[in-house]
Order: C-alpha cells, then sequence, then structure tokens
C-alpha cells in the first residue's frame, strides 16, 4: 500500500499526531509519502521521522493577541496557489490519500475520484460533541478537508463513533513538587504573560511560544522549539497553562497534569475543546487569562487522569487491513482498552445510547 498523508501544519498538534502514525505506519512496511501545509518550511523542526517531506502553501489562520484576525486571514489565504497546488498534486500515484485537516491532500483526492480518509480531532465535530462557535464556522470546517471516510478523535466518546487521542508522549510522569507549570502560549502577547506569571513569584514558569531562544526572566525561563526538551518539561510539570488545542491537552491528560485552557477568540475548535474541557472535568478554561484566574487554577485545580491505549497502532493495523470504511469495531475495542479510574464524567462506550451535546452535557 503506498499512502500520501498530508498534514495541516499551522499547529504543531496535528504535527504530533502525524509523528505517532509515522512510527505505526512504517513498522507495519506502509509506503508514505507526507506533505505539510500551512506554514513557510523553515518554521517546522523535529521533522526528521518524515523523510523526504514536502511543504505547500495551503491555509492557514492569522491570529494576533489570542485573536484570528478574518481580514487578515483572507488577504494571506492565495487562492489561486491553493488551486494550482490542487490541481498538480499527484494522488492517482497512491492507493490511499489520508488527510489530517490538510485541504490540498483532501481536494485534490476528491478531485481525481480517488480514495481519501480523514484522520484528526477536526472530524470529531461531524458527530454530536459539545461545540460552540457560529453556524459559518461549521460549514467552513466541513468544507476546509472534506475525505470520503473519517476517523474524529476526542479525549471522550460522547456515545459517538469517534476514537480517543494519538498521545505520542515520550517521556514517563516524573515525580513534582508542583511548582513547575510549563506555559505554551503562541498567540499570546510574551510580554503581557510573563508580566502575569512574574506576579505568582512561588511557582516555576517554562514558557514555550513567548520567544525563541533560552532567556530568564525573575521566575519565567523561556525556551526555543524543541519537541524532546518540550516533552521533558511536560513529564516534570505540574500543570499546563495553554490556547485549548487539543494535542496538548491530549498529552496532559494522558499523565493526569492540570490544564488551564485560553481559547482563541473566534476559533471554534478551541472554544469547543475548552467546554468539553470544562464539562467533562478535565480542565479549567477562561476566556481571559487574569492574576485571579491563573492563582486560583495554581493553588487549588488537581489534575485528571486517563490512560489511553496505544491509538495509533490501532488505527496503522485498520488501515493496513483495508478497514477503514467502517470505524465501529475499531472505535469500540479503543474505549475498551481506555481506563479512567476515579473521573465520574467517564462511561463506558455504547453506541445504542443517545448522545447529548451542546451547551449542558449530560452522561446517559
Amino acid at each position: 500500500m503506498k499512502i500520501l498523508y498530508g498534514v495541516q501544519g499551522t499547529g504543531n498538534g496535528h504535527i504530533t499526531r502525524a509523528r505517532g502514525m509515522s512510527r505505526e505506519l512504517a513498522a507495519a512496511g506502509v509506503e508514505v509519502d507526507w506533505l505539510f501545509s500551512g506554514r513557510a518550511a523553515d518554521k517546522y523542526f523535529s521533522m526528521e521521522c518524515f523523510g523526504n517531506w514536502r511543504c505547500l502553501n495551503g491555509l492557514t489562520f492569522v491570529v494576533e493577541q489570542g485573536r484570528i484576525k478574518p481580514f487578515a486571514t483572507v488577504r494571506d489565504a492565495k487562492p489561486a496557489q491553493l488551486l494550482r497546488d490542487i490541481k498538480s498534486l499527484p494522488v492517482q500515484d497512491y492507493d490511499l490519500i489520508i488527510s489530517d485537516f490538510e485541504p490540498i491532500s483532501a481536494w485534490a483526492a476528491k478531485r481525481a475520484g480517488r480514495p481519501s480518509l480523514g484522520i484528526g480531532h477536526q472530524y470529531a465535530f461531524d458527530h454530536a460533541i459539545p461545540r460552540r462557535g457560529s453556524p459559518l464556522s461549521r460549514l467552513i470546517m466541513r468544507a476546509f478537508a472534506p475525505t470520503d471516510y473519517s476517523l474524529g478523535l476526542h479525549w471522550y466518546h460522547f456515545q459517538q463513533p469517534i476514537a480517543p487521542p494519538i498521545v505520542e508522549a515520550t517521556h514517563e510522569d516524573v515525580a513534582s513538587d508542583g511548582k513547575s507549570i510549563l506555559v505554551y502560549l503562541p498567540f499570546e502577547d510574551p510580554e503581557r504573560i510573563t508580566a502575569l506569571l512574574n506576579r505568582c513569584d512561588d511557582y516555576r514558569f517554562i514558557y514555550y511560544g513567548g520567544k525563541n531562544e533560552f532567556s530568564v526572566q525573575d521566575n519565567v525561563t523561556f525556551y526555543p522549539p524543541s519537541r524532546d526538551t518540550f516533552q521533558q518539561h511536560l513529564a516534570a510539570s505540574g500543570g499546563v497553562v495553554t490556547n485549548a488545542g487539543f494535542e496538548l491537552a491530549s498529552e496532559a491528560i494522558s499523565l493526569g497534569k492540570k490544564i488551564l485552557a485560553k481559547p482563541l477568540h473566534g476559533q471554534m475548535e478551541q472554544l469547543s475543546n475548552a467546554l468539553a474541557l470544562q464539562q467533562l472535568g478535565l480542565g479549567q478554561s477562561c476566556s481571559r487569562l487574569d492574576h485571579g484566574v491563573l492563582r486560583h487554577w495554581l493553588d487549588k485545580v488537581e489534575g485528571k487522569r486517563i490512560r489511553y491505549p496505544d491509538v495509533a497502532r490501532e488505527i496503522a493495523t485498520w488501515i493496513l487491513e483495508d478497514r477503514f470504511r467502517d470505524r465501529s469495531d475499531l472505535v469500540e475495542t479503543l474505549w475498551a482498552q481506555t481506563e479512567a479510574p476515579g473521573l465520574e464524567t467517564f462511561r463506558p462506550y455504547q453506541p445504542q445510547m443517545r448522545s447529548i451535546s451542546g451547551q449542558s452535557l449530560r452522561m446517559i
């Protein structure tokens, strides 16, 4: 089997999932060509596992100080280039096109009539899950990277045919005094965030996404992008302050780290993630990060842990055995292997039961 695997490169979460899938597909002997879009090639890092990967412009959101800028997003979209890339992508050379919310590979497959499979968190929004955002945001998400088949990923199944997250935690949880906090806020104003963190001087903050070089400012230490050191700091931390992306929260949950999530304004996925974290009791969310919110979270909130199985390995086998047209057995198997001791919101996966989503989530 030969696969073209497209990955949305705007955030590092999609790439983290892709690393897990790369490892398992390679172990299964599947030939994979990797395509990334959404940022310039020189902005990626730790990409060795993808071999001779390809980078295209694609589509992304422009963000400034924690808010999506719609007009700047449209300005930078380059639709003519996007259409050229879709038309020229040689999807006919592959048995299957997989998209982790990557639009060029998804639309090229649709245009050429080639079989396509979507794997990623965004495809969970095809089902009844907690959701915030406008109907327009929903339509944009559905049209962004459409595929013939899909497998959505989420922290909980909501009695829907979606799978657990692909977690590539390369470091086990280590003993922590709870005073070291990992901060990943690449879309926020680092000066404002640093001033806020400095006020909590009885804690130590490891800050990624604020500066591109190592530096220290009182109780805040800045680190440049590095997958390995980031994982080490996550494993040793007492908790994570971050935007409401999916993958980092998944890794934090798998390690039992507490989460404070500040979603991007105007971003449906992050607003919905923050809602789900809050309703599931897996984290605290806030619309604005201030001293009162941060102080309460630091002193009062505890982490919850869910032990997810090796989802990437099961998905790779599912693809290799040509079972990707039916996700029911895979989903049931994965949730049966998931452990959530002491988490009252977690219930066994029973797809025959009706789920309720929206502003008030009720476990049936």
